[in-house]
């Protein structure tokens, strides 16, 4: 006669133990189906990558064009580099252990980087940034924000931009504009 209550279904470890937690695949069917829902869009689609941040989502909806949304990716990658090699501190920080993490103070080193690779990445930020500063300029006068805190909020942060009026995205468009032909792509 067996003793106590009956085990409960699913896959055990060696030792009898239950295995806890969904796997990776579990996981990313539900975040399929979750974007099936919101969007409205097929399986297939909901597997698009742009999906996954509010720059992406753009591309998709076909509001930027795809050169935008290269020079977007450029731009984040750039201005995420830029503030880790400086320590300058990131617009969204994940935990205090990755904190700790970047800073060195947990498992990161201190080593000295190349003074001629920080100033080819100053560079490459300042002509960035002197652009969109340009294009600050020239859309002043206009409807909706400025082009600049737009593409911050886009790239940097990934505000959602379903609220948005047609004269932001029109500016965000500006500013990427202005990075594309910076970035040469």
């Amino acid at each position: 006669m067996i003793r106590g209550r009956k085990r409960k279904p699913g896959a055990r470890h060696a030792c009898g133990k239950r295995i806890r937690g969904e796997t990776e695949r579990e996981v990313m069917q539900t975040a399929l189906e979750a974007r099936q829902r919101h969007y409205g869009i097929g399986a297939s689609r909901a597997r698009d990558e742009r999906l996954g941040t509010s720059l992406g989502r753009l591309s998709f909806q076909e509001l930027i064009s795809a050169r935008q949304y290269d020079a977007g990716l450029r731009f984040a990658e750039l201005y995420q580099r830029h503030h880790m090699t400086l320590g300058l501190p990131m617009p969204h920080p994940q935990s205090p252990a990755g904190l700790m993490l970047v800073s060195g103070s947990f498992g990161g080193s201190h080593s000295e980087i190349d003074p001629a690779v920080i100033a080819r990445l100053r560079s490459r930020f300042d002509a960035a940034t002197n652009a969109i500063d340009d294009c600050d300029r020239a859309y002043r006068m206009g409807p909706g924000r400025r082009p600049s805190l737009l593409l911050y909020r886009v790239v940097c942060v990934d505000e959602d931009t379903t609220l948005w009026s047609m004269s932001d995205i029109g500016n965000l468009r500006a500013a990427l504009n202005a990075l594309t032909r910076v970035f040469g792509s």
